[in-house]
């Protein structure tokens, strides 16, 4: 996403390191992606797709995202990595 994030309008923030302020439970944050689009915090698949929102070559999926059966279904899948993401992590050690 940085690579694609040419314009650098997507501030990326490392919640692993205690310096950095955390508008919420850091713990919480932590186990879900979450996005910042003004006052507004998404987690899961419409962090995702706000962040999308931002990037002109992914703008279009993150608008069709706004659509429930579809942000559904994305956050179907996301929940669905969220349990392989340890063994995953495991593997890139």
């Amino acid at each position: 996403m940085r690579r694609w994030d040419r314009d650098g309008l997507i501030t990326f923030i490392d919640l692993t390191d205690p310096a950095q302020p955390c508008p919420l439970d850091r713990r919480l944050m932590l186990e879900r992606f979450h996005a910042r689009q003004g006052d507004v915090i998404y987690d899961g698949a419409a962090g995702f797709a706000a962040m999308w929102r931002a990037i002109p070559r992914l703008r279009l999926l993150g608008q069709a995202a706004r659509f429930p059966p579809l942000l559904w279904l994305l956050e179907a899948a996301y929940r669905g990595f969220l349990k392989l993401r340890p063994m995953l992590q495991g593997w890139l050690r």
